[in-house]
Formats: C-alpha cells, structure tokens, sequence
C-alpha cells in the first residue's frame, strides 16, 4: 500500500519521497533508460525509486523480468502499488542476484548517492554479480567541472502541486562539496499545510570521470559509451552537465 499522504505527520524526508515523481515529472533521462529497457530481456533498475521507468516498460508491452531495488521505504511502497517488477527493499550493495540481468541501470543521478569508495566498490560488485557476462550498465552523474550546485540557493526556488492541490515551494541550500566531493543538501519546503517550513537533508558525492571510469575498471566493467547528454551528444568534460555511461561487464 502506498504511504498515505498526511501533511501534518510527513517530516521532510518523507515528504520528498512521497513527491518525487512531481518533483521530477518524466522527461529525456526516462525516455533514454526507457530504450535501453525495451531493447534488454531482463532488467535491474538499482535505486528504482517509485519504480516509473519499469511501471512504463510494463506497460509499453516489455515481456521480460524486471526487477527494482531501493533502499527508501517510501520511494519503494510507491513502486509496490504497482505488479509490473519485483521490488526489494535494499540498497545497491545488497543486491542478491548472480548472473541474471542483461542490463542494470541507475537513473536520476542516484549514482551519486553511494557517498564514500566503499560503499561504490561494494555497490558496483553487487550489480557486475547480478549481471550476466556480456551484460550492460547505464548510469548518470553530474559532472563536478560544471558546478551544477552553484543554482542551488534560495535564489532559484521553485513550485509543486502536492496531492492535495496544494502549491508548495521550496528550494536547495547546500556549501559546496568536501574535500572527497560530497556534498551535503537541504531541501526547504513551504506551504499552507504548515506553519514552518519542512527540511529534507541530503547528500551527493560527485566524482569526475576518469574516477569513475577506475571504479568501474576495478569492478569488471570496460566503459562502452559516454555521452554529454539524452540525445546522446559526445560528451566533453568541461560543458556537459551530465556524464551518461554504458559499460559492459566483462
């Protein structure tokens, strides 16, 4: 069952799950994992979140497994309403399969949520062990060089509609990142249902993309594709906002 929508019991986290999908309405990051899904027989979205890309394939007439891991209880009983995947509540590193997926990916940068060497090790194991030999996967980061958290400020705030009709504003604080490129965020929500303002917290870590492409070496994976954004432009490590990788596992 979904996680009611209750203004006056929603601390900020939950609040943030509960909207992402309004947060983040479906747009080229979705259409470009989409038909890496379609063209794949079976199929792991690590950080599934609610679960739409999967919930979409389904429903676009993918025949094949699907199966969806997330470690945000909130984010996962959204994707739970839904037969369309199996769901597991984990986080990356947990993953159990061996050798049952032809791709795997992680959508919405949530790549950049495995904070420290360790846990990206462990997580990028986890998935190369659920990947059959031959298999793909597709990730998105931000690119550090770009500084994309400059517009993160009470400056460039912005609205949403929750489930109620209401209009929410919010907006991103945070100081820049740390000397191993994590970097800590707030998220400010106000509207009428309270009379202060709800805080979300978060952090990201941002890796530059010869680390990546290290990481992903050390973990069985040879880099295939990069690309600077979903139209699959050739990427350039001063510009392009986004670094799109597909690596194929050894």
């Amino acid at each position: 069952m979904t996680t009611a929508y209750d203004p006056a019991s929603l601390d900020g986290e939950t609040l943030d799950s509960l909207l992402y999908d309004r947060l983040n309405p479906w747009g080229p990051c979705d259409d470009f994992y989409l038909g890496l899904v379609m063209e794949a027989g079976r199929v792991l979205d690590v950080g599934c979140g609610t679960g739409a890309i999967l919930r979409r394939a389904r429903a676009e007439g993918h025949a094949g497994r699907l199966a969806g891991l997330d470690p945000d209880p909130s984010m996962l009983d959204q994707a739970r309403s839904s037969d369309a995947a199996e769901w597991l509540l984990a986080p990356a590193a947990g993953a159990p399969w061996h050798g049952e997926f032809d791709l795997a990916f992680m959508s919405g940068n949530a790549f950049q949520c495995l904070l420290d060497d360790a846990d990206t090790r462990a997580s990028l194991a986890a998935v190369r062990r659920s990947l059959a030999d031959g298999g793909r996967f597709a990730f998105d980061t931000r690119n550090p060089a770009v500084r994309e958290w400059r517009d993160w400020n009470p400056e460039h705030p912005y609205e949403v509609v929750d489930p109620l009709g209401a209009r929410l504003r919010l907006h991103h604080e945070t100081n820049g990142p740390d000397s191993e490129g994590v970097l800590a965020v707030r998220t400010i929500f106000q509207g009428p249902h309270w009379d202060r303002p709800l805080v979300a917290s978060g952090s990201l870590r941002f890796v530059p993309p010869e680390a990546l492409d290290a990481q992903l070496a050390a973990a069985g994976f040879a880099v295939e594709e990069r690309f600077g954004g979903w139209d699959r432009r050739a990427f350039d490590p001063e510009r392009s906002p986004s670094a799109v990788t597909v690596a194929r596992a050894a």
